[in-house]
């Protein structure tokens, strides 16, 4: 059954300017991951996210998403594999060098192979390893659903945190 409403029924202006709605969106507290996979070239790529999300746990699914401006989209869109880090806030410099552009990440960045070649970093308090199921455009962003084939994780670790336009490495501000 699709649920979906026409596309006329969403075409109507917002009464809010674009910057009131990412002002408001930042109120929501997210974590922070990195995406990483690899280009048909063999290059290791990724990118610092905090669109991650849990959908279904029969199938173990997962969702992120991605602009379409992102030099890195294609990759994404074309790989058959793909891992996301659940960052820890000791891993806060890390998003940070995911996050840039213009620079080799993996060359400051201690990492190996999955079994399908993806590329793994150290010490992330999660990681699942994920299909590359689906993929979905809506507005100004790519859905990717991924279907967890490994997951793993540390205890103990605080999460490094998304909130307000900056990663908090000790919690929210009260």
């Amino acid at each position: 059954m699709n649920s979906a409403l026409p596309p006329a029924a969403l075409a109507h202006p917002a009464p809010f300017s674009s910057r009131e709605f990412r002002d408001a969106l930042g109120q929501f507290a997210t974590g922070v991951t990195i995406v990483t996979a690899r280009s048909p070239q063999g290059h290791p790529v990724g990118v610092t996210v905090s669109s991650f999300n849990s959908v279904s746990l029969a199938p173990p699914l997962v969702l992120w998403s991605m602009a379409l401006s992102a030099a890195s989209l294609p990759v994404f869109q074309n790989c058959s594999h793909y891992a996301i880090h659940v960052l820890s806030a000791g891993q806060k410099p890390l998003a940070e060098l995911f996050a840039r552009k213009g620079v080799d990440r993996f060359a400051q960045t201690p990492w190996r192979s999955s079994v399908q070649g993806v590329p793994l970093l150290d010490g992330a308090a999660a990681v699942f390893e994920c299909r590359n199921r689906n993929r979905h455009e809506e507005g100004d962003h790519v859905i990717f659903i991924g279907e967890v084939e490994q997951c793993n994780h540390q205890t103990g670790l605080a999460p490094l945190l998304y909130h307000a336009g900056r990663m908090h490495t000790d919690g929210l501000p009260g």
